[in-house]
């Protein structure tokens, strides 16, 4: 027994581990790094902060939940049944252990998980939705560091080379991601040998602990899900994903607004799509530290006042990444309330598909789908 506990305790360390490192190299970054990157003082930003009205705060408040409401269309869109109530839970709770873990998209799609299946949701149905949703939002960072560009171009004229080699990295790793997205829609025979080079590349990686993973049947067999699902509901992924980061700029505009930076337009967004991009940055819990230091650079490099850019990035990081932890908070309270549903796949294994509704449980076994570890 206890050569099977090792890797659960060993797992456990390595998350405490990844999250003291995480948590601790944030604060290190925001408090020594920030200031010195914008060329201010944390004393000089605090009394920037403090002339923030009570107003500004609510409407502030409005505008981020305004933001998290519209994402539930994406939820909405790749999983037929799932409400918008469900998806405002599923997003908050996820968004709150990527904001606390560095890396934690992993285990935001552990709880996804775990969350959909108490609601009655098969595991196919689960696995696709991540799958789906997962491009959109690679699909949706491609182009808006593609637009910041262009409105930076059109704009200023100029355009800092570090901004645009990791503008240009971040569009080279989504085009290829969506290219291999749109490959397995066009093409089974395409998607049989992206599942092949897939499963070698992760028995490498894996080594025995994969040596029954099959990702060429998983991916195959998910195909014609998938290509119902985006003919489904692509429409409405992409309003919430598109109103989701357009809610975000205007809430981004505010809080660099309401501590006294003015700039045009293309400054504005140009920083923006520089912040969004670095999020993705996993060395820190959802970029923390990273975001807000190359963003309040990039606004002094363009002659917004140090103290006041780093004041409104502060407060624009405080809704965006502090405040969904909270968020995350009541919706495992929600979530814990909610009535709970036997998915008809363990219904079916445990032989009470008589109990079940005409064909809820006749499920072949490409519907139960890869378990969440494979994903």
């Amino acid at each position: 027994m206890s050569p099977a506990r090792k890797p659960r305790r060993t797992s456990l360390w390595w998350r405490a581990a990844q999250f003291v490192i995480g948590i601790g190299l944030a604060v290190f970054l925001l408090w020594w790094g920030l200031p010195r990157v914008a060329h201010t003082t944390w004393t000089d930003v605090w009394a920037t902060l403090s002339g923030l009205q009570f107003g500004t705060v609510v409407g502030l408040t409005v505008l981020m939940i305004s933001g998290l409401w519209l994402v539930t269309f994406l939820y909405t869109g790749s999983l037929r049944g799932l409400t918008h109530g469900q998806a405002m839970i599923v997003n908050a709770c996820g968004s709150s252990i990527g904001n606390l873990l560095p890396g934690g998209g992993a285990a935001g799609v552990v709880v996804t998980y775990k969350q959909l299946r108490s609601w009655g949701f098969l595991r196919r149905d689960i696995s696709t939705m991540v799958i789906v949703t997962g491009v959109w939002n690679v699909l949706a960072r491609v182009v808006l560091p593609v637009v910041g560009i262009i409105a930076i171009l059109v704009g200023i004229g100029q355009l800092n080379p570090v901004v645009a080699q990791a503008a240009i990295m971040g569009a080279l790793i989504g085009l290829a991601v969506i290219v291999a997205f749109w490959g397995i829609l066009a093409s089974e025979d395409f998607a049989h040998r992206l599942g092949r080079l897939a499963t070698r590349v992760w028995r490498r990686l894996r080594g025995r602990r994969a040596a029954g993973t099959d990702l060429e049947k998983t991916i195959v067999g998910m195909r014609h899900d998938i290509i119902e699902i985006v003919r489904y509901g692509w429409l409405e992924m992409t309003y919430g994903l598109v109103g989701f980061f357009g809610v975000y700029y205007i809430l981004f505009w505010f809080c660099l607004n309401s501590m006294g930076v003015q700039m045009p337009f293309a400054y504005m967004f140009g920083a923006y799509t520089v912040g969004r991009l670095l999020t993705a940055v996993g060395i820190t819990p959802g970029g923390l530290g990273v975001t807000e230091a190359g963003t309040a650079a990039v606004l002094v490099g363009w002659g917004a006042d140090p103290a006041q850019a780093t004041a409104g990035v502060v407060l624009f990081s405080l809704f965006t990444h502090f405040f969904e932890v909270p968020l995350g908070v009541l919706g495992w309270v929600l979530w814990s309330l909610s009535p709970k549903k036997i998915p008809a796949d363990v219904a079916y294994e445990n032989g009470a598909s008589e109990d079940l509704p005409v064909g809820a449980g006749r499920l072949d076994e490409r519907q139960r789908g890869p378990r969440p570890e494979q994903l």
